[in-house]
């Protein structure tokens, strides 16, 4: 095992040596989507996060046991506890039962995961399949003083709360401070402070996605799954809990007073979080209506996308950023992404053609040190994707003669490559098994011309066999305002 990892602990705000908890396992629990629509690029950003987390983890030899919750009720439009629930207005919208409209959403989430070749998480629960778990917190909660009841909902005291303990240690923020520059409640609301927050609402009549509980059939608050079910599979206390930046506040800073409340103590050793993915500055989000799905992203099919990118092109664009700072799209990014894509994955099979040499001009141990060194800083892929382009120089120099490799550092060579590459960043070789890259991009060129020429001239049977015959080889044709694009199925 490789010792001395360290992490940012966004709690401490320092990076800290990772030293975890010794039950069974190390328990990692993420913040998942709330499912009522297609996966968006700001989706890929955390779960290319924290599927790096768990690939290094266990390849450090921990034994880790990865919770990632699907949100599939109580997650208001509004988070000061008002407005439709997300999933059931959603459903209404499209004519289907909440949970079925959770279960297509669900299956594209887990088809673009896979896309993006991310690790299943071990547990992957749905907060409507525990309700009993987060009707019991509440009930502590209550016991504990720090929630109240009124008209059959019931709101957590954060005021009272504060006065023990210190809410908005994890995002810097002080509660009085809050207080002045927030909205009066003006009699409107059941809330005694407009920084309560609800953990179960009684349902209105018409709502579809409610339970029984002691005070009202009613549902959930949004914030109350993640501290019932993390507790549930990784124990009271343990050791990192995940999730973007966006999430820090009021969502994370809510859970830790609800398992503070209900435990008497908090419950997470350390909270990381992933930054955002920016479009023009602004964050990318389906509630700001500038997203692109991931879908749309693979197919080329956006006005903002000037061509298709492969789910290792996206995978590699987050990977060459530190996962903390921000990161801002554009085509010209992913364009320069794929081609550092093929650029590494043109390395990798050039390993394969080395000829070992009787001893070694390179130091093979110090580029190994390099790598782990890179990845126990606190996550960070964009110096070891510069060391392995360092790397590839070797490469270079072996083929050509000016350096040497014995056939045992040759061996060490290519699994350290095949370790970092694919097991530890979780690239792909799209290209393996296809025709040259180049030799289909220009003929491609050449048809899309002859379908635009057949377009001009209104030789619709013509332009129409074409895009057919090129769907049964697997290649999508897309007109766009811009023009026309390709891609492969």
């Amino acid at each position: 095992m490789q010792n001395n990892f360290y992490i940012y602990n966004s709690l401490t705000r320092t990076r800290e040596l990772f030293e975890p908890l010794h039950p069974p396992f190390t328990g990692l629990y993420v913040c998942g989507p709330t499912v009522y629509s297609d996966a968006h690029l700001g989706h890929a950003r955390p779960a290319v996060t924290f599927d790096l987390l768990f690939r290094y983890l266990s390849h450090l030899g921990y034994k880790v046991r990865y919770v990632r919750n699907i949100t599939d009720v109580g997650h208001l439009e509004d988070d000061s506890d008002d407005g439709e629930d997300k999933i059931g207005k959603k459903a209404r919208l499209e004519h289907l039962e909440p949970m079925e409209l959770v279960q297509k959403y669900m299956n594209n989430f887990l088809k673009n995961m896979e896309q993006l070749n991310t690790l299943p998480p071990s547990i992957e629960p749905r907060a409507s399949g525990h309700i009993i778990e987060q009707v019991e917190m509440i009930k502590k909660i209550i016991s504990a003083g720090y929630a109240y009841e009124v008209n059959g909902s019931v709101y957590f005291d954060v005021p009272k709360y504060n006065e023990k303990f210190n809410y908005g240690k994890l995002s810097g923020r002080v509660l009085e401070e809050l207080q002045q520059n927030t909205r009066s409640l003006e009699g409107s609301s059941e809330k005694r402070s407009p920084w309560d927050f609800a953990l179960w609402k009684k349902a209105t009549p018409g709502h579809i996605m409610k339970w029984p509980a002691p005070w009202s059939t009613g549902f959930p608050g949004w914030h109350l799954e993640c501290s019932a079910m993390s507790t549930k599979y990784l124990g009271e206390v343990f050791d990192i809990h995940g999730g973007g930046i966006d999430l820090q506040f009021p969502h994370h800073e809510c859970e830790i007073a609800q398992s503070t409340a209900a435990l008497g103590k908090e419950s997470v050793r350390y909270w990381i979080h992933n930054n955002l993915i920016t479009i023009n500055g602004q964050k990318m989000a389906r509630s700001l209506g500038n997203f692109i799905t991931l879908d749309r992203l693979f197919s080329g099919d956006h006005p903002l996308l000037q061509q298709a990118y492969s789910p290792m092109t996206i995978r590699f664009f987050i990977l060459q950023a530190h996962y903390r700072s921000t990161v801002d799209f554009s085509n010209e990014a992913l364009s320069a992404a794929g081609k550092g894509l093929r650029r590494l994955m043109k390395a990798v099979a050039g390993l394969g053609n080395l000829k070992a040499s009787g001893d070694s001009t390179l130091d093979v141990a110090a580029i190994r040190k390099g790598f782990y060194e890179a990845m126990n800083d606190d996550l960070n892929t964009p110096l070891l994707l510069s060391r392995l382009f360092d790397s590839i120089k070797y490469i270079n120099s072996i083929n050509e003669g000016t350096d040497r490799i014995s056939s045992s550092d040759l061996e060490t060579f290519r699994s350290l490559f095949g370790t970092f590459v694919f097991g530890i960043l979780g690239l792909k070789d799209e290209t393996a098994g296809r025709d040259d890259e180049k030799l289909t991009s220009d003929l491609m060129k050449i048809i899309i011309d002859l379908r635009q020429d057949a377009r001009s001239k209104k030789e619709w049977e013509v332009s129409d066999h074409i895009r057919e015959e090129l769907k049964k080889s697997g290649i999508i044709l897309n007109d766009t305002k811009e023009g026309m694009t390709w891609n492969r199925e």
